[in-house]
């Protein structure tokens, strides 16, 4: 005779809403295989970054850009305390932060914008080619947004939000969700640090 609770499983994972859900998992995982953990962009004083030069450090990336009203300056908040909670363990990891508004996000702009969040929080740009190719990379979506009747220089950016976590070795270990409660990636992050 099978007990209530195995034929209630039974019924569940045979439901239209498990199925969904699973493919919607398989799904994420299929994307979070396709990203190239790479970039080559410029620090605020002009010099060449790779993604190759913080080995041996996590990297928790973030994108976007300077005018944001809203999700980037949310989302730097976070990251800078992340790097609070974590304490003596944030000398682990790299946080960056890379505008994909090299037009108006000069080095001196973001090193002031991302300076005011966190002195450690590292701002990224370089030309349009460079930093489209590493938002492919990372599989990061965006596109300027210009309302009629304004001035060209005017517009917005809409963009993929969230966190991306590089591992000591460059690879790709996870995307954090926009929004994700800041003790739970730091909860995460540090279990990251602590493994072997």
């Amino acid at each position: 005779m099978i007990c209530r609770g195995a034929l209630l499983l039974v019924l569940l994972c045979a439901s239209p809403a498990f199925a969904q859900a699973t493919h919607s998992l398989e799904l994420l995982n299929e994307a979070s295989a396709e990203i190239i953990p790479r970039y080559l962009l410029q620090d605020p004083n002009g010099r060449s970054v790779t993604s190759e030069d913080f080995r041996g450090r996590f990297q928790l990336i973030s994108f976007g850009y300077t005018y944001c009203p809203d999700i980037c300056p949310t989302t730097l908040v976070e990251m800078a305390e992340i790097l609070k909670q974590l304490g003596e363990d944030a000398s682990r990891v790299q946080p960056i932060f890379i505008s994909v508004d090299p037009e108006r996000d000069t080095g001196k702009i973001l090193k002031t914008y991302t300076e005011f969040f966190d002195l450690r929080i590292l701002g990224l740009t370089a030309s349009p080619a460079l930093v489209r190719r590493a938002a492919d990379n990372f599989k990061i979506r965006y596109a300027k947004v210009l309302e009629p009747g304004t001035a060209p220089d005017r517009y917005a950016v809409d963009h993929s939000a969230g966190m991306i976590l590089l591992g000591p070795d460059g690879a790709f270990i996870k995307k954090f969700a926009f929004a994700m409660p800041v003790t739970n990636i730091t909860e995460q992050l540090r279990n990251f640090i602590k493994s072997p």
